[in-house]
């Protein structure tokens, strides 16, 4: 890869040098394609203590003057979507369309959205006092930022989950210091380099790159942490994290439903289930993991998933257009869905197309559909993360709505009919953070929307209002502009002053109001 010596050279000056290195390697060739540093915790340390000196200048410069620099990323972005995508396409072994699309224009479209809407979702709130007590005086809410977040991102999506969470950190005012996955760091080193053409001052994004280790000494060391990752990693990171009472935001695993009701569009129903169940080789937190199909368009929904999966291209990418699905990241994921796979047929499940991991170098497992699912499969209750698709017949929107919701994760859901009323009506009585209705995992393309997990899924949220305050510490201000010498509750007590502040007090909240008092 062009990139990786300078990626080197880039990270050694950032702290790099216990002489421990890890190897990158190409889930599509199986070649090594990178060595880089393994930082240990007093590395991770000098680079947190660097990224929180450079933070107060940073923190005090204008929204605007931040967002020029975001602008500047963007455009940087596009510039070299090339290399971005190449490098993404090299490490993680997706596809050049999966690249582009999340890892390079929802990123750039992240950029512009912050740097638009900080200023705004930052703002001072002024707030009007409801107490007799604080009549008259002025009341705000003001938010600051939080120091250092360290950012530790996942293998999936290294760019759009990682630094597209440093997005809203920096336009908060926070240095950030991301950890990225150690099997796709190459991106976060190449999303460095764009920062320092855009302008963004010295060690205000640093990258600690690394294994376990680094990850555990950046929850140590950092003010906050923002993780995307399995539910399992998130739960040790929220534990060590309590040590010190560092705040976390996670976005955790998923097992997302997809309800297919039986006026549904099942051409699109269809389509939506093949594409975002297989997109980036279903590699995706929000994919679709399990459908649920009403009886009446059972069989027709089921015979289109599997034309339209048994027509996708799997391999290696060479350029555009030239394959559908990629290649499995993560080497130890094949076993997860290999496992899966295998409890499911021996339950009585049928696999229609795939199953199988196909021939090396690469990791490329096949395209999946199985019938016959049910709940006592683990494919049906843990998550695959791989390229497979459950279909599940159910008699009606009552079973379909509680096997959805017979899950410990709750991160995205949808539902499918021509009957937008019953469809939201559906939606909302899903136990996931996020809906749709028609439509699936589109709306974490909808920014200004809080994308977050309810359940092992998560806590906290990203995007929306939300998603940039999370990263900053609240402050409530209280000013008191024109006051007597002495309040009438302070000191010295006396019997009039004590009988008349209990008799204001009780005209106050002694009454229920008129409507609630014939309530149950």
């Amino acid at each position: 890869m062009a990139t990786v010596e300078q990626q080197s050279a880039d990270i050694s000056q950032n702290g790099g040098g216990n002489g421990r290195t890890f190897a990158v390697e190409s889930p599509a060739t199986g070649d090594t394609i990178a060595h880089l540093p393994d930082m240990d915790a007093d590395q991770v340390r000098e680079l947190v203590e660097r990224s929180r000196a450079a933070q107060k200048a940073w923190g005090e410069r204008s929204f605007d003057d931040r967002a020029a620099v975001m602008y500047r990323m963007r455009k940087w972005m596009i510039d070299n979507r090339d290399r971005v995508a190449q490098t993404v396409m090299e490490e993680n072994g997706k596809t050049r369309e999966d690249a582009l699309l999340a890892d390079v224009f929802i990123t750039a479209d992240a950029l512009g959205f912050w740097a638009k809407k900080s200023a705004s979702s930052l703002a001072d709130e002024r707030v009007r006092s409801h107490s007799t007590f604080t009549l008259g005086r002025k009341l705000v809410v003001r938010y600051r930022p939080r120091g250092v977040v360290g950012v530790i991102g996942p293998w999936n999506y290294p760019i759009a989950n990682c630094f597209g969470d440093a997005i809203p950190a920096l336009m908060a005012g926070n240095s950030v210091v991301m950890k990225p996955s150690e099997v796709t760091p190459l991106s976060s080193l190449l999303v460095a380099e764009g920062l320092r053409a855009s302008g963004l001052p010295e060690d205000v994004l640093l990258v600690a790159t690394g294994t376990g280790e680094t990850g555990a000494a950046l929850v140590d060391q950092a003010d906050m942490i923002m993780f995307t990752g399995s539910t399992r990693t998130g739960k040790r990171i929220m534990a060590q994290a309590a040590d010190t009472l560092t705040p976390v935001s996670l976005e955790l695993g998923g097992k997302d439903p997809m309800i297919v009701l039986r006026d549904a569009d099942v051409e699109r129903a269809a389509n939506t289930a093949v594409y975002w169940g297989m997109a980036n080789g279903g590699q995706i937190c929000q994919s679709i993991e399990r459908v649920y199909v009403e009886e009446p368009v059972y069989d027709e929904f089921v015979q289109k998933v599997v034309e339209k999966t048994r027509a996708l291209r799997q391999g290696k990418p060479e350029g555009s257009a030239s394959v559908e699905v990629g290649a499995v990241t993560f080497a130890p994921q094949v076993e997860i869905i290999e496992r899966h796979i295998r409890d499911a047929v021996d339950k009585g499940a049928e696999v229609h197309v795939g199953g199988k991991l196909g021939p090396g170098p690469g990791r490329f497992f096949e395209p999946t559909v199985l019938t016959g699912v049910d709940h006592s499969m683990e494919i049906m209750t843990e998550e695959t993360f791989g390229p497979t698709l459950p279909l599940m017949k159910v008699r009606d929107e009552d079973e379909a709505l509680r096997m959805a919701n017979d899950s410990r994760y709750g991160l995205n859901s949808s539902v499918f009919t021509k009957d937008t009323v019953k469809g939201e009506r559906i939606a909302r009585q899903l136990t996931a953070g996020n809906a749709c209705v028609n439509d699936a995992l589109i709306n974490y393309g909808a920014t200004e929307l809080p994308f977050g997990g309810t359940g092992e899924s998560g806590i906290g949220v990203r995007h929306g209002a939300a998603g940039i305050q999370k990263y900053c510490e609240v402050q409530s201000v209280l000013v008191t502009r024109f006051a007597p010498k002495r309040d009438i509750y302070m000191y010295p007590y006396s019997p009039a002053k004590s009988k008349l502040v209990e008799k204001l007090s009780t005209a106050l909240y002694g009454r229920i109001p008129r409507k609630y008092r014939d309530r149950a």
